[in-house]
Parts: C-alpha cells; sequence; structure tokens
C-alpha cells in the first residue's frame, strides 16, 4: 500500500501537462493576437485618439492572456516541483518548495492580472457608465483581501512556533 501511495504522486504528470500545454496555447493565441493587432493598426493607416485608444485596449487584453500562461505556466512547474522532483532548473523566484510557495507566486499573479484587466476596462471606459466605479471597488477589495492574506502568513508562522521568523533580525 506504500508502495502504491508514493507512486500515486506521478498521477499529477497528467495536471501537470494539461496545464503547461493550456499555458503554451494561450502563449501562442497571444502571439497571434498580437500579429493580428499590429497588421491591423498598420492597415488601416488612422492613427486617430479613437483608433488609439482602441489599440491601447487590444494590447492590454493581449497582456491579460500572456500574464495568464504565465499562470498556468506557474501552476505547472509548481505542481511539478512539489509532486515529482524538487530539483528542476528555474530562475530562483521560480523554485517552490512547499504549497504556500506555489500559491504565493499564484496570489502575485493574479494580482497583475486583475489589475491589468481592470486597466483595460478602464482604457476603454467611455466616460458614461458608472459600472466602472463598481468594477475598480471589486478589484481594490480583491487585491486588497490577497495583499493582506500575503502579509498575515509570516505572522502565522511566527505564533506558532514561538519565535521569529527565519529572515528577520533579532534585537
Amino acid at each position: 500500500m506504500n508502495r502504491l501511495l508514493s507512486s500515486s504522486r506521478y498521477l499529477i504528470l497528467i495536471a501537470v501537462v494539461a496545464t503547461l500545454v493550456s499555458a503554451t496555447v494561450m502563449l501562442v493565441l497571444g502571439a497571434a493576437a498580437t500579429i493580428q493587432a499590429i497588421v491591423t493598426v498598420f492597415a488601416t493607416s488612422d492613427f486617430s485618439s479613437k483608433v488609439v485608444k482602441s489599440s491601447i485596449v487590444t494590447f492590454v487584453e493581449i497582456v491579460d492572456v500572456f500574464l495568464l500562461a504565465t499562470v498556468l505556466y506557474i501552476i505547472a512547474v509548481g505542481l511539478y516541483e512539489l509532486f515529482i522532483d524538487n530539483k528542476v532548473d528555474v530562475p530562483a523566484w521560480l523554485e517552490i518548495h512547499t504549497l504556500d510557495d506555489l500559491k504565493d507566486k499564484l496570489i502575485g499573479v493574479v494580482v497583475v492580472v486583475l489589475g491589468v484587466n481592470f486597466l483595460g476596462q478602464f482604457v476603454g471606459w467611455d466616460g458614461q457608465s458608472t459600472g466602472i466605479l463598481a468594477g475598480g471597488i471589486s478589484v481594490a477589495i480583491v487585491i486588497a483581501a490577497l495583499t493582506f492574506f500575503l502579509r498575515e502568513k509570516p505572522k502565522e508562522i511566527v505564533k506558532k512556533s514561538g519565535g521569529a521568523p527565519e529572515d528577520s533580525v533579532a534585537d
């Protein structure tokens, strides 16, 4: 039974491969959308403020696609590091040793995605509808909650261990 449970961790490879393929598809879609947007901008030869504003919204939405691809990639790498092999050759900022490390990285990217998404809505705002305020407040609340979650976690560790966090300097 022990051997079966130990080997079952390789089932996570299904999620790793599927997520990695999803990230790749999103990257290709983002690249294709970028090329299409560039061609459209220069093919129209219309550089009015309305076209520029529309182009800004388009490119911000494309950045959103790339950020989603990044989230998917981080999930794939993180799951692989957690369940299969923790010695994957990745940059130091992408090293994931615990589920909390993975959550922290994802929360950071989610905050950026939310900000970029709202930026796209704000740039495309017609100045008339009031929905932008509600959307902005909603995004701000979610970002504040996620930031609070990230900042409060070290305090929980200190309380549980009864000592100072590893990276703090004792007086």
